[in-house]
């Protein structure tokens, strides 16, 4: 299914598409949003009510960039992020002058957007390798899909929970990400020394942050 013409949005929908025409300001907007902690139990939201509620976790956030950008000329593009623990990350890419980059939402910074500076996915992906561990993440795989093979299934207006997506994203092939176990430990241990220093916020000492778009 081909992105809607300009009826299929409120006002206030069509305003801001209008407003964020680059995936940098996309970025910036979901970047002021508040995160989603799904209080009340999980949700998987449409770009409608995620304008309306104002907030948004990873996944509502690729999918409210995916519809602002479409209507720029950008594909439908979400890429899903593995993680050993099964809490994976879902961010959406984009290609510009042939390099790719991406905008997601996190509660870490280092999990947000990169900019288009990456020659492949794979580039990309090892982008968040470092970022991703904590006390249990571990990038192990990825996989892409273009939402258009969803057909007429509503993910972008949908009152409900789309939970098609969730599912969509699960059962797409995915791409064996390997990794030096040492590089994997040396970092986990940055992390824990990290944390019993400062138990809120996000870790500042990754070397690749002029790869990030915030």
């Amino acid at each position: 299914m081909s992105a809607p013409d300009k009826a299929a949005f409120t006002k206030q929908e069509w305003n801001l598409i209008r407003a964020l025409r680059t995936p940098q300001q996309v970025q910036r907007y979901l970047s002021k949003i508040p995160y989603n902690w799904e209080p009340a139990g999980a949700t998987l939201r449409s770009f409608r009510e995620v304008l309306r509620r104002r907030e948004a976790h990873c996944l509502e956030a690729a999918l409210a960039a995916t519809v602002i950008l479409e209507q720029h000329g950008y594909p439908p593009l979400l890429m899903s992020l593995e993680s050993q623990d099964k809490l994976d990350h879902v961010i959406f890419v984009f290609r510009e002058k042939g390099l790719w980059g991406s905008i997601a939402r996190s509660r870490d910074r280092g999990l947000h957007g990169r900019k288009p500076v990456f020659h492949n996915l794979r580039s990309l992906v090892w982008s968040y390798f470092d970022t991703y561990i904590d006390y249990t993440g571990r990038l192990t795989g990825y996989g892409l899909t273009n939402l258009e093979v969803l057909g007429g299934y509503d993910w972008r207006f949908s009152p409900k929970n789309i939970w098609k997506i969730e599912n969509h994203l699960r059962e797409i092939p995915h791409h064996q990400l390997k990794s030096s176990d040492q590089r994997y430990q040396r970092m986990a241990a940055r992390y824990k020394k990290f944390r019993q220093h400062h138990p809120q916020g996000s870790p500042t000492y990754f070397a690749n942050q002029d790869r990030w778009m915030l």
